[in-house]
C-alpha cells in the first residue's frame, strides 16, 4: 500500500472501512440495497496526539454514524476522533 496523502490533527484517525461480506456463512447472497453500513476498518492514519493509542494498519470497530466521510484516488475513506473508535480487533 502506497503512502497515504493525507495527515489527520490532533486526536483524530483516517480509517478504510471494510466492507461487510456478501455472502451468508449459510450461503446466501446479500444484495447491496440490504447492506448495512461499514462498523470495521483498518486504521490508515494516526494524528499527531500522544494520546492517541492505534497505529497504522490496527483493525478497529467504530460507531456506525461516526466519522466523515471522503474519497482519496477513488477509494473512501472515514476521518474520526480517536475517541470514537470503540475497540481494537485482535487477531
Amino acid at each position: 500500500m502506497s503512502a497515504l496523502k493525507i495527515q489527520p490533527l490532533g486526536s483524530r484517525v483516517v480509517i478504510k472501512p471494510l466492507e461487510q461480506e456478501s455472502k451468508t456463512p449459510s450461503g446466501l447472497y446479500i444484495p447491496e440495497t440490504a447492506k448495512e453500513k461499514p462498523q470495521y476498518g483498518v486504521v490508515v492514519a494516526v494524528g499527531d496526539s500522544e494520546d492517541i493509542k492505534l497505529k497504522v494498519n490496527d483493525k478497529v470497530l467504530f460507531a456506525k454514524y461516526s466519522g466523515t466521510e471522503f474519497k482519496l484516488d477513488g477509494q473512501d475513506y472515514l476521518l474520526m476522533e480517536c475517541s470514537d473508535v470503540l475497540a481494537k480487533i485482535l487477531e
